[in-house]
């Protein structure tokens, strides 16, 4: 085995984090793992250096000088394709919901057990959309696609084309649909849903998948009259119907 070969290529995790002294025990105890760890300690530097550096993931607390976690979130989101994790300061439902809205991937509570951070992050990572090659239209030539019907999804340049019209989408939306497209026709299940996009199963309560769904539902049909698109199967899960 060549020196190469005992490398291993770390993780760039931004901690976008003003309390000093958390911030040095969260990069301490990540930086025993795979990730290499840039700490930012203000929001406006944070939303420069999300666009340039594309860090793998981004913890990014919702309180920080400059501007909050939330407006950053919502101006990096059309241009970051990497994962946010959203840091609350309490177990606020407002918080999270808003969190979820702007294209955070998921959020947990200050103080979180490091471990328990490092198993969010690994579970988000672990989500990254694995491409599948499929038969592609002249229109689309040499493109990692999937296409459904008059829906057009071209996973490379994460965009979204429906009757000749781009829709834009947030990450978590688009991972969303691409399940969805993924296994169109059939019925796709809130287990499979939340461990797709969580990493963990359904238990029975969380109503995120429900404001995704309907949030996805707007984008893809807006002011149009035309039949759902996604239909819910009640007690079970929803389907793409095209």
């Amino acid at each position: 085995m060549t020196d190469n070969e005992n490398i291993s290529v770390k993780k760039q995790l931004m901690l976008v984090e003003d309390d000093k002294e958390l911030a040095n025990l969260i990069k301490d105890f990540l930086s025993r793992y795979e990730f290499e760890v840039t700490v930012i300690d203000n929001g406006i530097e944070a939303a420069k250096r999300i666009v340039l550096d594309k860090p793998d993931i981004v913890i990014l607390d919702v309180m920080l000088p400059g501007q909050s976690g939330m407006e950053v979130c919502k101006q990096v989101r059309s241009t970051y394709d990497g994962f946010i994790l959203m840091q609350t300061a309490l177990d606020d439902d407002i918080d999270q919901m808003m969190g979820l809205e702007l294209g955070a991937d998921d959020y947990v509570i200050k103080q979180v057990q490091p471990r328990l951070l490092l198993s969010r992050i690994r579970a988000l990572l672990r989500r990254a959309p694995k491409r599948a090659k499929v038969q592609t239209p002249d229109k689309y030539p040499d493109l990692d696609t999937i296409v459904v019907g008059s829906l057009v999804i071209n996973i490379a340049r994460r965009k979204i084309v429906l009757d000749d019209k781009e829709i834009e989408l947030t990450t978590a939306e688009f991972e969303l649909l691409y399940l969805l497209a993924r296994n169109s026709g059939k019925l796709v299940s809130r287990d499979d849903i939340m461990r797709h996009i969580r990493g963990y199963d359904y238990d029975g309560l969380d109503r995120s998948i429900d404001r995704r769904i309907s949030r996805l539902r707007k984008r893809l049909q807006g002011d149009s009259v035309q039949a759902e698109l996604i239909k819910t199967i009640r007690g079970q899960g929803y389907q793409l119907c095209m």
